[in-house]
């Protein structure tokens, strides 16, 4: 492929809708909380069936939101996986807690149940439960081990819009949950992302921090004849010309997320063949539980083959990458709590690649990715030659 063509590992999707609704945003004169602010909150109840949704500027933001309103305190533990983004545990040690990583099941690559109950002690203040690829945690047996030992869960659902559980939405089965719309996820408002209060008992206060630890939400509802400091908060609250950007996503969400549910399916059958010789391991579900397509992986069982894979991909016009690095080993981590080992998260971690998957990638495109992947491991795609074309999704049109 031509320099031109290199295929790129994300491309976010965006149209006209989304210039034409910043454009009115911009003409209201309103920056914060406006039309398209409420009109994003509803839309997010109806996806989600939250009780509560709380626009935030990020995912990170509402993580940190979600720590202030567990009461974490310095001294506290929150159990969590390492392999996830760095905000998941920043959100607690900025409040002075420790964040005590578990490891993760080999299939789903989430928190694994019997690993939580082996880390729960009496420091222990609130499990948080990420789901990886928008592929649900066990949350059955994290809620039961949470109800017994009085801990609050805290899901982070970044990855996870319109992906369930037992018919329940990722991010409305805890306490809290919290959603991101960066531009590397499925549906986004460049930066931004909500809060999802679930406890009734904590809402008050979730709409003081959100702006700025005032009763300001008071005072708009005429609650209040003026509003002041009451408590401590941040800048938390998302802008209005994000949340113009957010709502023409929103209104497209389901079509979003199906487009690249065929990527995902696409990959999933071609990979079948790789998987069953031993050379791969393919993304993996739990019962119960459907997924939004946020990600698709592989797991190359040859340790030293992700590097030359990578590059190789490369040379070919392809962007494929690995994923988070663990927390654990990160020289912060180290340094602020001392070593520990995390067997299948280290693992995992060192032998994944990720693969472009967005509305926009063509039946042509995907088709060359599946099939310089096989001429990786010396292989023909057996599954392209069986059944034709494989690969003859329509893509979305950017």
């Amino acid at each position: 492929m031509n320099k031109q063509d290199f295929i790129k590992f994300n491309v976010p999707f965006c149209n006209k809708g989304e210039s034409e609704y910043i454009a009115k945003g911009l003409d209201s004169k309103i920056f914060e909380g406006g039309e398209y602010s409420e009109k994003c909150k509803h839309l997010i109840q109806k996806i989600t069936g939250a009780k509560y949704v709380l626009l935030t500027s990020s995912c990170t933001a509402a993580l940190e939101m979600s720590a202030i309103l567990a009461d974490v305190q310095p001294g506290d533990e929150v159990i969590m996986p390492s392999f996830t983004f760095v905000s998941t545990a920043n959100a607690f040690i900025l409040r002075g807690a420790k964040p005590v990583f578990v490891d993760i099941c080999p299939d789903t690559l989430n928190l694994d149940p019997s690993a939580i109950e082996k880390a729960i002690s009496e420091k222990t203040k609130a499990i948080v439960p990420m789901h990886y690829s928008g592929v649900s945690c066990q949350m059955e047996e994290i809620l039961a081990l949470a109800k017994k030992n009085g801990l609050f869960v805290i899901e982070d659902a970044a990855q996870a819009l319109l992906a369930n559980y037992n018919n329940e939405h990722l991010g409305t089965i805890g306490d809290l949950g919290t959603i991101s719309f960066h531009y590397t996820k499925n549906i986004i408002a460049g930066f931004g992302g909500a809060l999802l209060v679930n406890n009734e008992s904590l809402l008050k206060r979730a709409k003081v921090l959100l702006h700025r630890g005032t009763n300001r939400e008071a005072f708009l509802e005429g609650q209040v004849d003026k509003y002041t400091w009451v408590d401590i908060g941040s800048s938390f609250i998302m802008g209005e010309q994000s949340a113009a950007l957010l709502f023409s996503q929103l209104e497209k969400a389901q079509e979003i997320t199906q487009a690249r549910q065929l990527v995902w399916k696409k990959y999933h059958e071609a990979f079948e063949e790789l998987e069953l010789q031993g050379l791969v391991q393919r993304p993996g579900t739990i019962q119960g539980a459907s997924h939004n397509a946020h990600n698709y992986y592989l797991i190359l069982n040859q340790k030293k083959s992700r590097t030359v894979f990578i590059e190789k991909m490369y040379e070919k016009g392809i962007q494929v990458t690995f994923h988070y690095q663990p927390l654990h080993q990160s020289q912060f981590y180290i340094e602020k709590f001392g070593a520990q080992t995390l067997p299948v998260t280290e693992a995992k971690a060192s032998s994944m690649v990720r693969f472009p998957i967005y509305p926009s990638l063509t039946a042509k495109e995907q088709n060359y990715i599946i099939e310089k992947t096989y001429r990786f491991f010396n292989l023909k795609c057996k599954a392209m030659r069986v059944k034709g074309d494989l690969l003859c999704q329509n893509s979305m049109k950017i």
